[in-house]
């Protein structure tokens, strides 16, 4: 049987990654800093590990050896993840992990970048045409990472493939993001300050984006792939949907906070994924919030509820 390394699986997607991995024929094995008291699938081992400390990385591969990889870990926490000096440490723990894979037997290793790798200004995004334009840190050390490992794996004879992940929401995620800010705040009857919110972007639910990399991770793709819903919508459209959907559109405060100057227009052209693979979007944007809104009701709390559940 395959085994499968996967970092960060107690994260937001990496949670996600696991159920859509439940039923592929992996031998999962999952790290995390902080492995959760209960795991939500039966068929994974977990090990405690902070990759950043020297020597984990090939202690952890060295042990396991691991004939794939799914690489998410990095440093996310919201409202300082663009500029943390921390980038600086994932892009070296990163390059190490891919590193002691290589060197242990490893086939296939699949790492997730991010949208913001292109610039935040891109329009319609192609893998083999869109410039990249990182305008931050967390998206310049992203671009670093997928260029070292693409190097690692020219030179090593692995098999590599980089997730450029577009925007994703749904359940587990941050409170502090402004689709679970705005739940909460209707759902609590409290108003949602909230910007213009003109921004055009891309939204996919996160079992989506979780599925599309399982997608990838059994393919023969190689080099960044996109993942997003492929459709272009302005992040007011789905508050307002929230709105409807909560029966609270009046707490819903649009231009109640500065705007950008420049909104950000960025979303995926998804061709090259739904052309390799059999992935296509199963969740629309109605439903994915509707999914989105029945979480937060169950857990208020978000993942301090889940924790004590």
């Amino acid at each position: 049987m395959k085994r499968l390394l996967i970092t960060g699986a107690g994260g937001f997607l990496g949670r996600h990654c696991l159920t859509a991995l439940s039923n592929e024929e992996y031998d999962v094995h999952a790290t995390s800093r902080r492995p959760p008291a209960a795991s939500s699938t039966n068929r994974v081992s977990w090990h405690e590990c902070d990759l950043l400390s020297p020597g984990a990385c090939h202690n952890l591969v060295a042990r396991l050896r691991p004939t794939h990889l799914l690489h998410l870990a990095w440093y996310a926490v919201p409202g300082s993840f663009w500029e943390a000096p921390e980038n600086h440490e994932w892009v070296r723990a990163s390059l190490e992990l891919a590193k002691a894979f290589a060197e242990n037997g490893g086939k296939r290793l699949v790492g997730a970048g991010t949208c913001a790798e292109y610039g935040l200004q891109s329009g319609e995004c192609l893998e083999r045409a869109t410039p990249l334009s990182p305008q931050s840190l967390y998206a310049q050390s992203k671009v670093v990472t997928q260029q070292g490992i693409a190097r690692l794996a020219e030179q090593s004879g692995i098999s590599s493939a980089w997730a450029r992940v577009f925007f994703l929401y749904g359940p587990y995620e941050d409170s502090r993001r402004v689709v679970p800010y705005v739940i909460r705040c209707l759902l609590s009857g409290h108003e949602a300050l909230c910007s213009d919110a003109n921004q055009v972007l891309d939204l996919l639910h996160v079992s989506d984006v979780a599925s599309a990399i399982v997608a990838i991770l059994n393919s023969d793709l190689h080099g960044p792939v996109n993942i997003g819903s492929g459709t272009a919508i302005r992040l007011n459209q789905a508050l307002l949907e929230i709105g409807r959907q909560t029966s609270r559109s009046e707490l819903l405060r649009l231009g109640a906070r500065p705007s950008a100057a420049a909104p950000e227009r960025i979303w995926a052209n998804i061709g090259l994924l739904t052309t390799s693979t059999s992935w296509r979007p199963a969740v629309d944007l109605k439903e994915g919030l509707r999914q989105t809104i029945d979480w937060w009701k169950q857990f208020p709390d978000g993942m301090q509820t889940v924790a004590r559940s």
